[in-house]
């Protein structure tokens, strides 16, 4: 699937998660109401990717998690926090170096419009 449509997607998907939940939930509670919205509309849908860090040849399982991967392509990063610190965007560039992606959305769903809580990051 084309990218811009996988986003538009995504994002559209995640607009009805937060319409019917509102902000204010834990961060799993998102994950799993979106994943299972993005399964009904049959995407390769994946959550809780290991992300394995290689440092001087040696692979470490440091026990960080991509969030949900759709399409083997959009990495998803799922946040309810009161506000984006710079930490999670730094996060979700190391997911896609560290994966070899080429583009996440950082979603924090604790905001009263999601549109003001969504970020796209190119890497």
């Amino acid at each position: 699937m084309e990218i811009n449509i996988l986003t538009k997607t995504c994002i559209g998907a995640a607009f009805e998660v937060h319409s019917q939940l509102g902000p204010g939930l834990l961060e799993s509670a998102y994950k799993e109401c979106l994943f299972h919205k993005l399964r009904k509309t049959g995407l390769n849908v994946q959550k809780e990717i290991p992300v394995p860090l290689v440092f001087e040849e040696v692979y470490l399982e440091c026990g960080y998690r991509i969030d949900i991967l759709v399409e083997n392509q959009l990495v998803l990063e799922i946040k309810s926090v009161e506000q984006i610190h710079p930490i999670y965007l730094a996060q979700l560039l190391t997911y896609l170096r560290v994966g070899k992606y080429h583009l996440g959305l950082l979603m924090n769903f604790n905001v009263l419009h999601l549109k003001e809580g969504i970020k796209r990051v190119i890497y």
